[in-house]
């Protein structure tokens, strides 16, 4: 019973997955970048890895800034940034934008 568990849990795990598409994908990265350039301190690069991965249908993206510091972002279907990961050095957050998100130019869809 609990392999049958298991096997049905880790079936509908790997069938939530979604392929991206590589618009999709453009349009994230360009959506991450503008809200990491527009929120954060002397973001002068923003490089993405060639791996986005897509659990339960978003989109996560991972990367670094300025060369160095590591993020990952959860990415919202209409190319909002929902979520960030950061590591260490990443560049602090601007003044004005500390209670609330500051605008970043998001694109609707």
């Amino acid at each position: 019973m609990k392999r049958l568990v298991f096997f049905l849990s880790f079936t509908i795990l790997i069938g939530c997955g979604v392929e991206q598409d590589p618009e999709q994908i453009d349009k994230a990265e360009a959506s991450v970048e503008r809200y990491l350039k527009a929120n954060f301190q002397n973001v002068e690069s923003v490089e993405f890895n060639n791996s986005p991965s897509a659990p339960m249908g978003g989109l996560v993206l991972e990367g670094t800034v300025n060369g160095e510091a590591t993020f990952n972002v959860g990415v919202n279907e209409d190319y909002t940034v929902g979520r960030i990961g950061k590591g260490e050095g990443f560049p602090e957050r601007k003044e004005a934008c500390l209670e609330h998100s500051c605008d970043y130019g998001q694109q609707e869809e």
